[in-house]
């Protein structure tokens, strides 16, 4: 049957999504037609194809003890020069972010791996380009704010042309387990990069 490679993120919402997608795009990062703009929950991991059905049940379970939460995107951040890339910050939903993240991966589900870096949700706005262009888009949107409750997350394949393209979104369904509110302690704090 082969693997495929799947991700799980937070849509960032219209009009929001495709005015920073164009940004992207504008700055120089060739992979930005093909990544929709996004929160990541799971970075690309490649899984057997077999096992979408049980990753598919399991990403229903961590949404249905989800509840919606408030989103806010405010000014630019980067993690150079660990890694090449500048991003928008998460300052309003981090927190369930960072909760929603480790459910996707538990130990117990089909999506257990390891993470490069520690988790820190952010919004990409440029990777491995010029550090000429990754100053611009650092510069170009250190005032950049968005804000919107957040009501779903969901899991992308890419194809095998390099574009991330939707497979199922999966809305929360305000089980007793929910989402901490911003502020309220998690396992563990997001740590910088």
């Amino acid at each position: 049957m082969g693997t495929v490679t799947l991700g799980v993120s937070i849509s960032v919402p219209e009009p929001y999504g495709s005015l920073l997608q164009e940004r992207r795009t504008g700055f120089g990062d060739p992979a930005a037609h093909g990544i929709p703009t996004h929160v990541t929950l799971l970075p690309p991991t490649e899984v057997d194809a077999g096992a979408l059905p049980a990753i598919e049940a399991h990403l229903a379970s961590v949404a249905a003890a989800g509840r919606p939460f408030p989103m806010r995107l405010s000014g630019t951040g980067t993690f150079r020069p660990l890694s090449p890339v500048v991003f928008i910050q998460v300052v309003e939903g981090a927190a369930a972010c960072s909760w929603l993240q480790k459910r996707v991966r538990d130990a117990s589900g089909p999506l257990v791996r390891e993470l490069q870096f520690p988790y820190h949700p952010h919004v990409t706005v440029a990777h491995g380009i010029a550090e000429d262009a990754m100053d611009r888009a650092y510069e170009a949107l250190a005032e950049y704010e968005a804000a919107w409750t957040c009501a779903s997350f969901a899991l992308y394949e890419q194809g095998a042309d390099g574009v991330w393209r939707k497979l199922h979104e999966y809305d929360f369904g305000g089980g007793i387990q929910g989402v901490p509110a911003q502020g309220s302690p998690v396992d563990e704090p997001a740590t910088t990069l």
